[in-house]
């Protein structure tokens, strides 16, 4: 379909109310324990807190990759200019890849293919980059791999694509899970293909911490929108006000966690059904893993890439990769 601005979105109901429930129902009925799914966390009120998230002064991760991609932007181009496709998994507002779209409209027309779960969030990137020449755009309303195989599907002959996975969004992967995402995405993709990757180095626990975990709270209320969105779309009666937002930091897994407490003990009803959650019992919702700087080579050569640039943020450690496909 046509959004009003004019963006063609292929949009398909594949988190249906019925997943959403299911999933839910197994994450707070297991032993141990509870744990959301954090696909979940960016509905369109999610997309929305999340982008204001990018823009708070504890969270320099996207203002590294921003500078990255400005002061690197004709570098990357010149890696990417042979490619006539561009497909982004989790796409956002579309803010940072505007960098990478303008350097590589100087070389020939393309098409960019954002992928996202939330409609609100296509139509913002639609909005941030309509007015880019020479780029047409074409949305997909679906998950990530999904999206990738319906855009791939449609590049025209002889043309090569790179994929875009932009920000930390590998890190919300255990690592194991991590590896397997990647060989996916180079199962659907061509030897030649490329895979642009961001990956957020280690860095001091007191910085970490305060980027899960705000001043103003603009993270716990993103946190906690999760639990309105299961109110709003199952039925159920969380007691927003009741749950606490946690960021703590689990060393030996190298990333941060984030959960939502339970300030007493209390019984929750999910469309009839009952969980129980016991004082400080918490919910956990995302996992943000970080990485040291030789990983993402490693990673690439586990998955069926090879790693033929990386460029290093000086002032907040973080690091964008440059995989081909072999």
């Amino acid at each position: 379909m046509l959004n009003g601005a004019g963006m063609l979105i292929f949009s398909e109901e594949t988190q249906t109310v019925n997943s959403f429930a299911v999933d839910v129902r197994n994450g707070l009925g297991q032993t141990g324990q509870k744990e959301l799914l954090s696909k979940y966390l960016y509905d369109d009120v999610g997309c929305a807190l999340f982008e204001a998230i990018t823009r708070l002064p504890e969270y320099g991760l996207t203002r590294a990759e921003e500078r990255i991609l400005r002061e690197h932007s004709d570098d990357i181009a010149e890696h990417l200019m042979a490619h006539g496709m561009v497909v982004e998994l989790g796409s956002g507002s579309g803010r940072k890849t505007r960098q990478i779209l303008e350097a590589l409209a100087h070389y020939k027309s393309m098409t960019y293919c954002p992928i996202e779960i939330s409609s609100e969030a296509l139509v913002r990137c639609e909005r941030e980059l309509d007015d880019l020449a020479h780029v047409s755009i074409l949305g997909f309303e679906t998950e990530y791999l999904d999206g990738l195989g319906k855009a791939v599907a449609r590049r025209e002959p002889g043309d090569s694509v790179v994929v875009l996975f932009l920000g930390s969004s590998i890190g919300n992967f255990d690592r194991g899970p991590a590896d397997e995402f990647l060989r996916k995405i180079r199962y659907a993709i061509k030897p030649g293909d490329m895979l642009l990757l961001g990956t957020d180095l280690e860095k001091p626990l007191t910085q970490l911490i305060l980027a899960y975990d705000d001043a103003l709270g603009v993270t716990g209320a993103f946190n906690r929108n999760l639990l309105a969105r299961i109110n709003r779309e199952l039925g159920g009666d969380f007691e927003l006000s009741q749950f606490q937002h946690v960021a703590l930091y689990n060393a030996r897994e190298r990333r941060v966690e984030m959960h939502l407490r339970s300030m007493e003990t209390q019984i929750i009803t999910i469309d009839g059904t009952r969980f129980t959650l016991q004082c400080d019992e918490t919910i956990w919702t995302e996992s943000c893993h970080k990485y040291r700087r030789n990983e993402p080579s490693e990673m690439a050569w586990r998955t069926g890439f090879e790693c033929v640039a990386q460029w290093v943020d000086g002032e907040w450690p973080f690091a964008e990769n440059l995989f081909v496909a072999v």
